[in-house]
């Protein structure tokens, strides 16, 4: 039988307060407010990256499987959020626009205009892709909303990717909190070894920029 609403929160509460206080306060969202909560906590989220996906939604996973919101309550507003807050950030990326981008480009050490202008090429052949597949991907699935705003992409478009790409990661994170219960927070755990291991080859990468560079700025000079 069905815990009562007040009786769900209770236990909602007591499970989140030793994840600290970003499961606390996701926990207060969904207590109060229900699936809005959850899709504010998220749009929050896709704003602020450092807002960890991977606890929100296995959270609120557990608190549908308490009976505080149904499951197509959770969805339905957690992938409002997350298309409202990447809507957010194409805003930045449309604003800041592509000849700002360009002036910021150069003022950049160890970096070429061609560059830029390579990097802009492939996202006009691939920015679709990249969008619903990059809101599948930890710390990326924000970011992906900036260079889409600065390559206007159509926002209908952008839109319906983003939401299809947020469906689908936010029904794997929520159902996976949904099932497992009180142990909702392994969920996040796995993600965020994920997370790292994204950020690690993002700085390899970097790095692996960085030094191509240096020599060929080196060999240009002697």
């Amino acid at each position: 039988m069905h815990l009562t609403l007040s009786a769900a929160a209770h236990r909602l509460s007591a499970a989140s307060e030793p994840q600290g206080g970003i499961a606390g306060w996701a926990a207060g969202l969904v207590e109060t407010f229900g699936g809005p909560g959850a899709g504010a906590a998220i749009a929050l989220e896709n704003v602020f990256p450092p807002l960890p996906s991977e606890v929100i939604l296995p959270l609120t996973g557990f608190a549908a499987s308490q009976g505080v919101l149904s499951i197509a309550s959770a969805l339905f507003w957690t992938t409002l959020g997350s298309v409202v807050g990447a809507v957010v950030l194409y805003g930045v990326g449309a604003v800041f626009g592509r000849e700002r981008m360009h002036v910021w480009w150069a003022k950049l050490p160890l970096v070429k205009a061609s560059d830029l202008v390579r990097t802009e090429a492939w996202f006009a052949r691939h920015g679709t892709k990249a969008v619903l597949l990059g809101r599948m991907v930890p710390v990326f699935r924000s970011l992906i909303s900036v260079p889409a705003g600065v390559e206007r992409i159509p926002l209908p478009v952008f839109v319906a990717l983003t939401a299809a790409g947020s469906l689908a990661w936010n029904t794997v994170l929520v159902m996976a909190g949904y099932l497992l219960g009180d142990q909702w927070d392994v969920v996040g755990a796995y993600v965020g070894v994920v997370s790292k291991a994204v950020l690690a080859l993002a700085v390899l990468a970097l790095a692996g920029y960085v030094t191509v560079r240096v020599r060929s700025r080196r060999r240009g000079k002697s």
